[in-house]
């Protein structure tokens, strides 16, 4: 089963794309990876967890805080009550007024770890996990109103309709098959 990875706006849940999104990953027999949170990570994460019949998990990768009991532990809010595979790491969530964006974070993980990513609108966050999926060579397209992508460090293609989100995801998952394995 493929991983989509599905990006955005940890506080707009922009319901009109993120839950026709989750359902269709979910009937498509995929895996959902999301950062864990709110916003499009909890929209689309519902819509995929009630899909029934769905043979896929819902992944989040979550960011954390030092906790001298546990080592670390998420941040409040964290994960949605849709994640069914948290993934605790030691990685911070970026945070946009530090400064410093060569430092590794949770994103690192989001997109390494997904086939496919799907950028909905979003802030800083969001499009740091585009340039990284850019960067990576990841397959990444934005899904939601063309100017809500136009602030991108680099061109990616944005679609409006689900179908055409489709269509992309299945092209990047053929291309990837046909690709040798690494040794």
């Amino acid at each position: 089963m493929a991983v989509i990875g599905v990006m955005g706006s940890g506080k707009q849940a922009w319901p009109e794309l993120a839950e026709p999104l989750g359902q269709w990953i979910a009937r498509a027999g995929h895996h959902l990876l999301t950062g864990g949170g709110g916003g499009v990570m909890t929209s689309v994460s519902r819509a995929f967890h009630q899909t029934p019949g769905r043979p896929g998990r819902c992944i989040g990768i979550l960011p954390t805080r030092s906790d001298a009991a546990h080592g670390f532990a998420p941040l409040d809010g964290y994960p949605n009550p849709f994640v069914e595979i948290p993934i605790v790491t030691p990685l911070p969530r970026f945070d946009a007024t530090d400064g410093d964006t060569g430092r590794l974070t949770r994103n690192h993980v989001n997109i390494l770890s997904s086939d496919v990513v799907i950028a909905l609108p979003g802030s800083q966050g969001t499009r740091d996990e585009i340039g990284l999926g850019l960067a990576f060579g990841k397959p990444v397209v934005g899904f939601g109103p063309a100017d809500a992508f136009e602030l991108l460090p680099r061109p990616m293609p944005v679609m409006q309709d689900l179908d055409e989100v489709i269509g992309f995801v299945a092209k990047a998952l053929a291309r990837q098959q046909q690709r040798p394995a690494p040794p």
